[in-house]
């Protein structure tokens, strides 16, 4: 059985980042890094600044994915991976 991840992703050349999920993370980010998504294309490379395993359902690892993007900027988003607040 396949469990997903939800990671999140930070631009080494923009600062920007990118919150996803995969069942592959080694894969996905790959595919970031080849320019491979449309979103991410821009930021090239990227690295992977956190990650959370073991979702067993794709709805539960989109759930936490949105519950994270509605963080995003703030001090919640910030603590997830001691980024300076």
């Amino acid at each position: 059985m396949e469990k997903f991840t939800v990671y999140i992703l930070k631009s080494q050349l923009r600062g920007k980042h990118y919150i996803g999920y995969t069942v592959d993370i080694k894969k996905r980010l790959k595919e970031h890094n080849e320019g491979l998504n449309r979103s991410t294309k821009y930021g090239v490379p990227w690295g992977i600044v956190y990650t959370e395993d073991g979702f067993r359902t794709r709805s539960d690892a989109i759930k936490r994915e949105r519950e994270i993007k509605s963080w995003k900027g703030g001090i919640k988003f910030k603590l997830l991976f001691n980024q300076r607040v």
